[in-house]
């Protein structure tokens, strides 16, 4: 297996194994959000792609504890600084039953109590779905779009957020920070203040059930919806305004990963010629 192959997704084989990883990433977020210190953008509620699948990085609450979603073999790999470890294989458990787990591990490993998540309504439903070579296959698109996405952050001079996964929304991320504010808008509130463009991964959602990749802008330039779109990209006005590429779409051309590159970089030369007062 290369780093940087995209699989093959099936939109309808992926739900069941997509729904339980997306319940499990809410728990290892609600760790973070309990435990880590703010930072803006919420970047430090979000986890980043790993290896072989998704981490929590480093959680320092006392004892220092680092969580992974291991999607290459389907196990949640927890680690402390003090040399406790839990390894739980990943079969469909409700997010209940593995929160639960997570926390009597948190607490035998000597975190402090005051990061222990409060008040969270976990889903007690089970994800009979689950599927451990599905789980792979999301993993490696995950692998394959961040490596992507990396590439294209290192030839950037402006500020970028990390290569993140919100556990919310259960979708990749990064953002392209210009260092402009909005005229009219708080300047401490970064979340409506701060130009951006967002490059975006989904396994899909309610608006489009099945993976896709996303780029919009804030706020959203006139010129944008008339921008000239490689082919098998579309500006989508209905739900969100943005450009949509589908998965399935991306994996017809030669080069998938040139292909993003140089979609990502055509829409950042337009950020920079519009966003721009």
């Amino acid at each position: 297996m290369t780093t940087q192959h995209f699989p093959e997704l099936d939109a309808h084989a992926i739900t069941g194994t997509k729904d339980a990883l997306h319940s499990y990433a809410a728990i290892l977020g609600a760790w973070l959000k309990a435990c880590s210190p703010k930072r803006k953008h919420w970047w430090h509620a979000s986890l980043r792609p790993s290896l072989t699948g998704l981490t929590s990085g480093v959680i320092h609450g006392g004892v220092d504890v680092e969580i992974e979603l291991n999607l290459t073999d389907s196990l949640l790999q927890a680690r402390a600084s003090n040399g406790e470890l839990l390894t739980e294989e990943l079969k469909g458990q409700s997010a209940v039953e593995l929160a639960r787990n997570i926390e009597n591990f948190m607490k035998g490993a000597g975190v402090d109590a005051s990061c222990i998540p409060q008040g969270i309504d976990f889903k007690p439903e089970t994800h009979v779905g689950y599927a451990p070579e599905q789980a792979n296959k999301l993993g490696r698109a995950l692998n394959a779009t961040s490596a992507a996405m990396g590439q294209l952050r290192a030839s950037l001079p402006e500020e970028t957020s990390p290569i993140q996964l919100w556990p919310h929304h259960f979708d990749l991320s990064m953002l392209w920070l210009p260092g402009e504010k909005i005229a009219g808008q708080d300047p401490e509130d970064e979340e409506y203040s701060d130009k951006q463009l967002n490059f975006g991964f989904t396994f899909g959602d309610e608006g489009i059930p099945e993976p896709y990749f996303y780029i919009t802008a804030y706020p959203l330039p006139d010129e944008f919806p008339n921008l000239s779109l490689p082919g098998g990209t579309n500006w989508l006005s209905e739900g969100f305004s943005g450009a949509v590429l589908l998965y399935r779409d991306l994996l017809q051309v030669p080069d998938p990963k040139s292909y993003l590159i140089n979609l990502w970089t055509l829409l950042l030369s337009a950020g920079r010629k519009h966003m721009f007062d």
